[in-house]
């Protein structure tokens, strides 16, 4: 679902799904997806929030309106997509209330004194590095693969970030899922809920979403499963809520 109201040279703007926020993005290369749209309904922010790999910054937009939020911090380490995040962010009149950060997110500790965040959020890659043929697009391929930044380097910047009792929010592939959850445990956030993502009750999950625990107790409950279309190929009443 990509509602585009404006296009202009090599950029367009959309409608950020369930709001009335714009983003701004580039045609032809990777963009938000819905992983990103289910993560940031699945996630409860407050506080001091830090979003890490936000690309254009598509999950701060989501979250804004959703707590009482005292700061929202995306960080990117891609410049052009950084900076389309930042137009975002000034076009909505946002300044005030959610922050971009061009840099690489294993340099956040040179920024940020340990145990701030409340709440860390991330959309990261999916893909292990050498796992699949990368993309020749250095855009795509960044978004997609563990180039830039691992799995475990999510974990760790996190562990780094989260208040005692913090709260860790992921969206992945359901075949990573061994190496979330002994990669989350061994950075002392402890997976609280899961929730798969099915494109039909009958299929199987593609995606997962994951709440986590900062020094949490052990004790992991399942959500029921989105399912995302019908029998009929419409979208289920899940999707349109999300979507509003």
């Amino acid at each position: 679902m990509r509602y585009t109201i404006l296009s202009k040279e090599n950029i367009h703007i959309d409608i950020v799904p369930g709001t009335n926020y714009k983003i701004k993005q580039l045609k032809d290369k990777f963009s938000y997806g819905t992983d990103a749209i289910f993560l940031s309904d699945f996630a409860k922010p407050k506080g001091l929030v830090m979003d890490l790999g936000t690309g254009t910054g598509i999950i701060p937009l989501r979250l804004i309106d959703k707590g009482k939020i005292d700061m929202i911090y995306g960080v990117e380490i891609q410049t052009q997509v950084a900076e389309l995040a930042k137009e975002s962010i000034e076009l909505n009149k946002l300044e005030n209330k959610i922050k971009i950060l061009h840099m690489d997110l294993r340099d956040l500790q040179k920024y940020f004194p340990k145990h701030t965040f409340d709440v860390v959020t991330s959309n990261p890659p999916y893909m292990k590095e050498g796992g699949a043929i990368v993309n020749s697009d250095e855009n795509f391929a960044i978004s997609r693969h563990e180039i830039k930044c691992t799995l475990e380097d999510i974990l760790n910047i996190t562990n780094y970030l989260l208040k005692p009792l913090g709260k860790f929010y992921l969206v992945h592939r359901p075949d990573r899922l061994v190496d979330i959850l002994y990669t989350m445990r061994k950075y002392e956030i402890e997976p609280k809920y899961i929730k798969f993502v099915q494109p039909k009750i009958e299929k199987k999950p593609n995606l997962i979403l994951i709440e986590g625990l900062k020094n949490g107790k052990k004790d992991l409950k399942f959500y029921d499963p989105l399912i995302v279309y019908n029998e009929d190929g419409t979208y289920t009443d899940e999707i349109y809520r999300i979507y509003k």
